[in-house]
């Protein structure tokens, strides 16, 4: 198992060094514009460029930046954290040694971020990252146009990362949202978004690839598809839009792989726009949950488990989804699930990864049941689940 160092991007305090690349971009079907000479001027050995006639040809990126662009804000936030070097210097005992040459430290500080997002409704309902306003007692936001406004955070959820931000304004620009369900690897992607606190940076790249999951970008306790594009994005992108060549946002920029070139990664618009409705209705997401910790069984994980003194589980299947580890009174737990328990299907369909288990369960409501095809000792077994709602500290 390979694990990544991921950094997400936004409401953050110390910044790393930035990287601008320069890239001319085509428009897909346009045709550039040229300039010739009168025929009957004389033409030098080695002429000079001809002087621009001051109309200069668009492209599909600036005309997505204009039209997107002044739906993009940024998002300054406040919040009061614990000093930890307060309890140390504050200590009577050390007091007693220093006396009054080192000053009373207070036993809280503010710390500030920055963050991106973008307004998806003309009445001031803005979408972010949830890591970019966690925790946050004050939220600023302000437009492309320099006006800033006191932001309440609606809801956020820290299982997919999204947040709703309000604003009291009316008739704001709002950006089209585009089919993130459509995306094929080698489409434009165009990032929007406040990197290092440098407003309204706009890069450009592709689409790498889609269906990158949690597991896989590093971050397991995320329910998220992630887009993957090389598109630069930085700290203080998080947040911010990914459009396609249309302007239209189909994704939502939220973190690099430290140390790695060209891997950032969106959240796939379908699932911001489905949160983000939950979250403007009700203030919260309810997500369904087994209870189980599982891993797709290879025969590297078969032999280490059987070969391992130390292991409580012996494995005689050869694919399937092994537990690991049941939850105590979880759903999965209350069913009779048990740590070694091999799943072959879910809802009669066959599964072979982890992923494929949270996907179904993730696509059902909570309160609904599904029934678990498994191998124990050598016998299959039907076992029907009840799921509940995930336990998630920092909802809401």
């Amino acid at each position: 198992m390979t694990y990544l160092s991921l950094v997400l991007l936004g409401a953050g305090l110390t910044w790393g060094g930035t990287r601008i690349a320069a890239r001319t971009i085509d428009p897909p079907s346009r045709a550039t514009a040229t300039q010739t000479s009168p025929a009957s001027k004389p033409q030098s050995p080695n002429p000079l460029p001809a002087k621009a006639s001051g109309i200069v040809p668009t492209n599909f990126v600036t005309d997505a930046v204009d039209r997107v662009g002044p739906a993009v804000v940024r998002i300054d936030t406040q919040r009061s954290v614990s000093n930890p070097v307060a309890q140390q210097f504050n200590d009577p005992l050390f007091r007693q040694f220093f006396g009054d040459r080192v000053p009373q430290m207070p036993d809280r500080q503010v710390q500030s971020g920055t963050g991106s997002g973008f307004i998806i409704d003309a009445n001031g309902e803005i979408v972010t990252n949830a890591h970019v306003v966690d925790g946050a007692d004050k939220v600023t936001v302000t437009l492309k146009d320099g006006r800033s406004f006191e932001g309440k955070v609606v809801g956020r959820d820290a299982v997919t990362d999204v947040a709703v931000v309000h604003i009291e304004a009316e008739n704001l620009p709002a950006v089209s949202l585009g089919d993130s369900d459509r995306l094929k690897p080698g489409e434009w992607a165009i990032a929007i978004g406040n990197p290092l606190g440098l407003d309204n940076t706009v890069t450009t790249g592709i689409i790498s690839a889609t269906g990158r999951s949690s597991s896989q970008v590093g971050v397991p306790d995320k329910r998220v598809d992630f887009i993957q594009t090389d598109a630069a994005i930085n700290p203080g992108n998080s947040g911010g839009p990914l459009l396609n060549q249309n302007g239209e946002a189909i994704g939502m920029n939220t973190a690099i792989i430290q140390g790695a070139q060209g891997l950032g990664f969106a959240i796939p618009i379908e699932t911001v726009r489905d949160i983000a409705r939950q979250l403007v209705a009700n203030g919260k997401v309810e997500h369904p949950y087994l209870g189980i910790q599982m891993v797709g069984l290879t025969p590297e994980i078969k032999a280490n488990l059987n070969n391992n003194p130390n292991s409580d589980i012996s494995v005689t299947e050869e694919q399937g989804v092994l537990i690991v580890r049941v939850v105590a009174d979880s759903p999965a737990d209350r069913a009779g699930l048990r740590t070694g328990d091999v799943l072959q299907k879910i809802n009669g369909k066959t599964v072979s990864q982890a992923d494929e288990v949270q996907a179904i369960v993730n696509e059902i409501q909570v309160g609904d049941s599904v029934t678990l095809e498994l191998r124990r000792d050598g016998k299959t077994l039907d076992l029907e689940v009840k799921t509940g709602m995930l336990p998630v500290m920092g909802n809401g």
